[in-house]
């Protein structure tokens, strides 16, 4: 069975975008930087490679996600690589990889976090990501209701 999970840890380069989908359902949006930092032996000089990923989030996840985080935090993210496809107003075809999070939550190597939970809805059937779980002969990917951001 093929699995396809990765965890990032960076910084928020910008304030989370918040929206809600045609179905009412919340969705979030972030893009972290990764710094990769090493000496080089031959040189003995520093270097440092930064890499950038955008990530979604769905449900109370992302709601909790844009009420606690901003720009600068730095965060673990924790979920599955997607591609997405989609064709602008001009017709022109964009194609972006991105990561669906399944986590996301603050590191807590340089900074402090007060946890607050939220409560669930009564009778719910929780599921951390607030998306239903997929039908067995279908793929486990989950597209917008539309065009989200």
């Amino acid at each position: 069975m093929a699995d396809n999970t990765i965890t990032v840890i960076g910084n928020i380069t910008r304030d989370p975008e918040l929206k809600f989908l045609n179905s009412g359902q919340a969705a979030i949006r972030l893009s972290i930087a990764v710094n990769r930092r090493w000496q080089n032996r031959q040189t003995q000089e520093w270097e440092e490679r930064v890499s950038y990923f955008e990530v979604t989030g769905y449900g109370s996840m992302a709601e909790n996600a844009a009420n606690s985080l901003t720009k600068g935090n730095r965060v673990i993210v924790s979920g599955r690589l997607e591609q997405r496809s989609w064709e602008t107003e001009n017709g022109d075809k964009r194609s972006i990889v991105e990561i669906n999070a399944d986590e996301i939550a603050p590191s807590l190597r340089f900074a402090t976090a007060v946890v607050t939970r939220t409560p669930r809805a009564e009778g719910s059937n929780f599921q951390s990501t607030d998306r239903p779980a997929p039908k067995t002969n279908e793929p486990s990917t989950y597209a917008f209701d539309e065009e989200p951001f």
